[in-house]
């Protein structure tokens, strides 16, 4: 049977639009929040080097701190503030914890919040 030469086949402008517009509102979403995780990652790489440090535990806090920055300066890592890091030192235990955020504008008024809660413990309290 033959094909009437009248029948639309394919998509339409507006259709071809919008698919364009998803992937490009996608794409963006994608190279605004992946930088954010690339520096997570430096900050657990930073926190596991300070937790396999020899002696962690009979280190007095505003050392491990010291250490802290100065494997993120190393790194190059931002967003991390001084009150986003939280050390218990007492002998023989120690407890790290890095609580931060990152609010990332997409476009007009529209933004992304990331929470990164990470730590670790050490010695028994």
């Amino acid at each position: 049977m033959r094909s009437l030469p009248y029948n639309q086949r394919g998509l339409t402008f507006i259709s071809l639009m919008l698919v364009l517009g998803l992937i490009a509102f996608f794409t963006l979403l994608v190279l605004k929040i992946a930088p954010i995780y690339f520096n997570h990652s430096k900050v657990l790489n930073a926190l596991e080097a300070v937790e396999k440090s020899t002696d962690i535990a009979s280190q007095p806090r505003h050392q491990i701190l010291e250490s802290l920055h100065k494997r993120f300066n190393m790194n190059y890592v931002e967003y991390v503030t001084d009150d986003d890091i939280t050390i218990v030192a007492q002998p023989g235990y120690v407890k790290v914890d890095i609580d931060y955020d990152r609010v990332e504008p997409i476009m007009g008024n529209l933004s992304v919040l990331v929470e990164f809660h990470n730590g670790f413990e050490i010695g028994g309290q």
